[in-house]
């Protein structure tokens, strides 16, 4: 993306029940789609995927564990 192109990034918030979270999502259009890759938005609060540029943030319950 060049530096005078718009940001068309989406934001896009996902519980526990997303977990483990991969970009991209089931659902998402054949066009839209590229290698999945593992987010850990769980303990870190919020990603950004490196392929789309999407941007996920866990309003999900804490996670515990190690």
């Amino acid at each position: 993306m060049s530096a005078d192109a718009p940001d068309t990034a989406r934001d896009v918030a996902v519980t526990e029940k997303d977990l483990p979270l991969h970009c991209p999502m089931p659902g998402a259009p054949l066009w839209a789609r590229h290698p999945r890759v593992f987010l850990d938005v769980a303990r870190q609060g919020e990603v950004r995927c490196p392929y789309c540029g999407t941007h996920y943030t866990y309003r999900g319950a804490k996670q515990g564990g190690h």
